[in-house]
């Protein structure tokens, strides 16, 4: 983990493919310690959530490689490793799953839907208003209020969205464009023997919360 971590700080000075190419071999050896490490992480997150055995991690585990054909950064190489456990489909699912995220100085652990497409967002707004006292209590539990700050306030509205009375008292969680959780941890977190331990506690907690949604994510695809 402590070499993937020196790797990730040297691409991050030297995004660029004559760099890269000149260190492919350490990039292949560490890409395959880190697609082993993601299969026993899927194996120990099953152990609770049973949804997630028999994943595959290449579906798990996000390229290096930047699409860049839209942005205008053009560095070719993304300077984290990152993995999505979610079933089906790991990183391509559309479920809510858990996210590890790996990135010196940067390296997160998160859960729940980002960016769910505008018919999905309308019906979690409404499954949460029709049960908000299970929604609550989730967000309230004495584990799950200690490790995540609040619901991803990225582009949240100022106003409680129609069709919701505009009074309704819990309505500032209708208000989110963005229903997924995140814990920062410290690069040092993940280089401990017991990371993994830790990591799946963290999943572990958040497991309400991907249930909860996914219930609306299967309604909506059954």
């Amino acid at each position: 983990m402590k070499e993937i971590y020196d790797f990730l700080r040297e691409l991050r000075e030297n995004n660029d493919r004559e760099w890269f190419n000149a260190h492919k071999k350490r990039y292949v050896e560490l890409k395959a310690w880190f697609d082993e490490w993601v299969g026993k992480l899927i194996e120990k997150t099953a152990g609770f959530d049973e949804e997630i055995e028999g994943l595959n991690v290449k579906d798990c585990v996000y390229r290096i490689y930047r699409d860049v054909r839209f942005s205008p950064d053009k560095s070719p190489y993304k300077t984290h490793f990152a993995a999505y456990l979610a079933s089906p489909g790991g990183r391509n699912s559309q479920r809510a799953g858990y996210y590890v995220h790996l990135e010196p100085d940067g390296s997160l652990l998160g859960g729940g839907l980002y960016c769910p497409e505008p018919s999905l967002l309308k019906k979690l707004r409404q499954d949460i208003y029709d049960n908000i006292e299970e929604f609550t209590s989730i967000l309230e539990e004495k584990k799950f209020a200690a490790e995540f700050a609040g619901i991803d306030a990225t582009d949240k509205l100022k106003k409680v969205p129609a069709p919701f009375p505009s009074d309704f008292p819990q309505g500032d969680l209708l208000k989110y464009k963005h229903y997924d959780i995140v814990t920062y941890k410290p690069d040092s977190f993940f280089t401990e023997k017991d990371a993994q331990a830790k990591i799946v506690d963290i999943f572990q907690k958040m497991y309400r919360f991907n249930r909860f949604l996914n219930y609306t994510v299967d309604e909506m695809n059954a």
